[in-house]
């Protein structure tokens, strides 16, 4: 009878005529799709904004956001579910959601690199290891539970396969976001806890093909075995055939060079051919997507063309579609009276119980303290899509009933939400001691001392003048030389894939010159291993990986863990070609501010201008002349010590310029409320000068001179007159009559005023900038005040655009 009535149910047509011809939009295909895609995308992003207080991945709010639109809560309302999402819609929704579904798993292959596995420690191995056994087997035995009561009808091998990978997995995307949200993916826990779940990804999709090969509705048992068979020719045909073809493409994608789109379309019509065979094979046509995924090269440009080119459109609108398919397949109301709720408990606890115990045994036994293997056990016990995955191929081959996929689905959610606040509670990593960091500024007693700067970067724009400017801070290197960590800057945002946070990740704080680094021929690799080994300055690579709002704590905490004397931060502009500036990335600025406030050490601020143009200039050919204004203060005290460690390179010359003030001219007014002018900062000014002055006397390449004007309007000109040069250094906050003078209201408060003056179009100048301030343990008021008024102004402007 339902047989027949599916049968003489009519397709719906794709298009509508419009409501003016009759039609109602819910009756016709495509207009019912898109109204069920923006429902979608609605709910989902809300759940997701409400959830992000407590840190939880979108996933979750995928996860929810599907079951909400289900049968388990809005479904309830059978006119919502015959009209929002009817039977006869079903069909185009799971096809469109498997597609998107289908691309995922191929950039999931994307994020597992065969050669990382290769290069698992036998610690990562032996966690993974015991990560799937222990759950694997307890799985088997809960689904004795479940067939004992409401699953007695399944499929016996296929089930108990089924609720071992289910309770087995570990989901590699969710943890990577997981542990780049909570700061943890550079620590060892963090990058232990990916190799492991790299190793527990490929070992669930074995056993994935397994199950699904066992759960055929063929009745002889040898169609499993063929399917099994068949699928194994496939994996090794792709294994030996791909690689050839895919390093003929990475020859013709130069790095640098945009991927030509020919390559990206035949990939991706790779991914469908091989998604065809195995689904023909009888496997699932996921597989096929993985195993091309997991084949393209992760060096060279390619797989990040790829990512960037699917990314976006699979995981902001076709991937929660498939949330939303299994939403409508979960039904948490089947889950009734004791005996339901008790399997679920019992499901949570298995679950729960396998991967932590045997994580944490595993972890203890490879001399892991007894706090990081437990974390590592709650890491490792994260769900997501690929349990979604296993939980629906198995409810669509028979395998689970609606009652244990409901079980199923509540498992994977309650396992996942809780990582987070769990993971929060129990590990934090031991902060550096603060009291044994002494170095934290240039100026210092000690000139034999080692210099160590954090060099930040957001884009390989700014590269060149870093690297110039690193080697003339080198100086003669009898102080004890120079370590630089470059800090790449790389922003956690939505759309941040794994195979990004995890490459960076792996090859954080290793040095150029290592034999296990992994190959990598990028600009910045490049460039800084150059510039090593020619001027032989010790640089380490490190990585900020978070969103904006957050990053300059993973600035100031690097910096204080590396004992920086200085942090260097790019500028939120950037120079055209007319020579005027425009903004890179506003918020950048923010980062700024905030690195200015909780800095422990000294911070300085770099305007690139081309410093030495667009490649590293050595030793031998520098010649540069370094400008350093000084009115007075700790920051200009700051920037005349740097400059005085750049003077000792063979190629600068520098000139100081001090200002006084003719009181026998006019009168300069003075902002009493601002705390300048102080005796204290005056007499250490003297003293510093005083001994500045000497050294100048004893070094033919520092020019020392005082310049007596009568107000602020010759202090500019005569900061005008000595524009020719190539890099201004200058204190952020100058104290002083000229300096309270030159003060006003201006668009980079985090410049201070003499460096927004350097950077002003009527100050026509081609030489960079460079912005000192001096670590204090708490920032002077008008310093802090400047800052406090850069937020606001900052705040105002965000109003406005609004």
């Amino acid at each position: 009878m339902a047989h027949n009535a599916t049968k003489c149910t009519t397709p719906m047509k794709a298009t509508s005529n419009g409501v003016f011809q009759g039609d109602d939009p819910l009756h016709y295909a495509l207009p019912l799709l898109i109204i069920q895609i923006c429902l979608v995308l609605l709910l989902t992003r809300a759940l997701a904004y409400l959830l992000r207080p407590l840190r939880q991945p979108r996933v979750i709010a995928e996860i929810i956001g599907g079951v909400l639109l289900g049968p388990s809560a809005l479904g309830r309302n059978e006119k919502y579910l015959h009209a929002v999402f009817p039977a006869r819609s079903l069909t185009v929704l799971d096809t469109i959601a498997n597609l998107g579904l289908l691309f995922f798993l191929f950039l999931v292959g994307l994020e597992l690199d065969p050669k990382s596995l290769k290069r698992t420690g036998k610690k990562a191995l032996s966690i993974a290891l015991a990560g799937i056994t222990l759950p694997f087997a307890l799985g088997i035995g809960t689904s004795f539970a479940f067939k004992a009561t409401i699953s007695a009808d399944a499929k016996p091998a296929p089930f108990l396969v089924f609720m071992g990978v289910a309770l087995s997995i570990t989901a590699f995307p969710v943890l990577a976001r997981i542990l780049a949200e909570l700061k943890l993916l550079t620590t060892d826990v963090g990058r232990m806890a990916m190799s492991a779940a790299a190793v527990n990804d490929v070992a669930a999709w074995i056993l994935l093909a397994l199950a699904i090969a066992l759960s055929g509705t063929g009745r002889s048992p040898l169609v499993s075995l063929y399917v099994f068979l068949c699928g194994s020719a496939f994996v090794v045909f792709c294994i030996l055939a791909a690689p050839p073809v895919f390093k003929w493409v990475a020859r013709r994608c130069p790095e640098g060079e945009p991927v030509d789109e020919i390559y990206v379309c035949a990939t991706l019509g790779v991914v469908l051919a091989a998604s065809l065979v195995t689904d023909t094979i009888g496997i699932h046509a996921l597989f096929g997507a993985f195993v091309v995924g997991v084949l393209v090269p992760k060096e060279g440009p390619l797989a990040g063309a790829l990512v960037e080119k699917v990314e976006d459109l699979v995981s902001g609108i076709f991937l929660p579609l498939y949330f939303v398919s299994s939403g409508l397949k979960t039904n948490v109301a089947t889950i009734q009276g004791a005996q339901s709720w008790g399997l679920l408990v019992l499901v949570i606890c298995t679950a729960c119980t396998g991967k932590i115990i045997g994580t944490v045994v595993a972890s203890m036994m490879c001399k892991v303290s007894f706090k990081e293997a437990l974390t590592l056990g709650f890491l490792m016990n994260t769900k997501g899509l690929v349990e979604l995955i296993v939980l629906n191929i198995g409810k669509d081959r028979g395998v689970l009933n609606d009652q244990a996929f409901a079980i199923m689905v509540l498992m994977a959610l309650f396992t996942t939400f809780i990582t987070t606040p769990v993971v929060i509670a129990i590990y934090k990593p031991a902060r550096v001691v603060t009291s044994e960091y002494k170095h934290r500024t240039i100026q210092r007693k000690e000139s034999n001392t080692q210099l160590r700067i954090m060099a930040c970067f957001q884009s390989t724009r700014t590269l060149p003048t870093l690297i110039n400017l690193m080697e003339v801070s080198r100086g003669t290197g009898k102080r004890g030389g120079l370590r630089v960590y470059a800090m790449h800057l790389t922003e956690l945002s939505e759309r941040s894939s794994a195979i990004l946070m995890v490459h960076k990740a792996r090859n954080n704080g290793i040095p150029f010159f290592s034999k296990e680094k992994a190959t990598n021929s990028t600009q910045v690799v490049v460039a800084f291993e150059a510039f090593q080994q020619l001027s032989h300055v010790s640089i380490r690579p490190t990585t900020a990986i978070s969103p904006m709002m957050t990053m300059h704590q993973d600035i100031c905490t690097a910096a204080e863990a590396k004992r920086a004397s200085v942090i260097m931060l790019p500028f939120h502009k950037h120079q055209r070609i007319d020579g005027h500036l425009e903004t890179t990335r506003e918020e950048m600025r923010n980062v700024n501010r905030r690195v200015l406030e909780c800095a422990p050490c000294s911070v300085a601020i770099l305007i690139d201008r081309g410093l030495g143009g667009v490649a590293h200039v050595s030793a031998s050919n520098v010649d540069y002349t370094i400008t350093a204004f000084f009115f007075g203060g700790p920051d200009d005290c700051e920037a005349l010590a740097y400059g005085a460690l750049m003077a000792e390179h063979p190629g600068i010359r520098m000139k100081v310029v001090r200002f006084y003030v003719d009181h026998a001219g006019s009168s300069v007014k003075v902002d009493m409320s601002d705390d300048i002018g102080r005796p204290e900062s005056r007499s250490g000014d003297e003293d510093f000068i005083s001994d500045f002055k000497d050294r100048a006397a004893k070094d033919g390449s520092i020019k020392y001179e005082e310049s007596v004007v009568k107000d602020a309007a010759e202090a500019v000109e005569v900061i005008r007159a000595h524009k020719s040069c190539n890099l201004f250094l200058v204190g952020r906050i100058s104290e002083g009559e000229l300096a309270a003078a030159l003060k006003k209201k201006s668009e980079s408060p985090e410049l201070g005023p003499i460096g927004n003056l350097l950077i002003s179009p009527d100050l026509s100048t081609t030489a960079s900038v460079l912005v000192m301030q001096q670590y204090r343990s708490q920032l002077s008021g008008h310093s802090l005040k400047s800052l406090q008024e850069d937020e606001a102004a900052s705040n105002m402007e965000d109003c406005d655009s609004e």
